[in-house]
């Protein structure tokens, strides 16, 4: 049998590929005023996610050629905690094709400098489809690279 970065299902169909990540945002991180932070943090987020997909499936951080759909819902803050996470959703020979959603989960609060609280439900910050392209196998020598 030919080893899959896939888990199968019963049934016998590969689940999608999925990867996560959660981090929290620091205090040097706000931005603008009202200590927001900037959207491009997520999509760094997310790029990071992408990379990871193409390692798991193809062995290789691939290149990001195009975000899609991106959409920003709702605020995010220095000391916020957020879960990021993406989905292959449709693969070709050489392209990977993500869905991508990011949640804060942890929420900075106004009590303290340093206080937070656990939200009872995830808060969607940012969705978004990316695109990326793997390189294409080349057969390499026996034992070479």
């Amino acid at each position: 049998m030919t080893p899959t970065n896939d888990v199968e299902r019963t049934g016998g169909e590969p689940e999608p590929l999925t990867v996560g990540l959660r981090v929290r945002i620091g205090q040097e991180e706000a931005h603008y005023g009202g200590r927001l932070v900037d959207g491009a943090r997520i999509l760094r987020l997310f790029g990071d996610l992408v990379t990871e997909v193409t390692i798991r499936s193809d062995g290789d951080e691939g290149l990001l050629t195009e975000y899609a759909d991106i959409r920003f819902t709702a605020p995010v803050h220095p000391g916020d905690y957020i879960e990021a996470t993406g989905r292959v959703v449709r693969s070709t020979k050489l392209r990977r094709f993500v869905e991508l959603t990011a949640r804060k989960v942890i929420a900075a609060t106004d009590e303290g400098p340093s206080s937070a609280a656990v939200l009872p439900e995830p808060v969607t910050v940012c969705t978004a489809r990316a695109t990326t392209v793997v390189p294409r196998k080349t057969p390499t020598a026996k034992g070479g690279r």
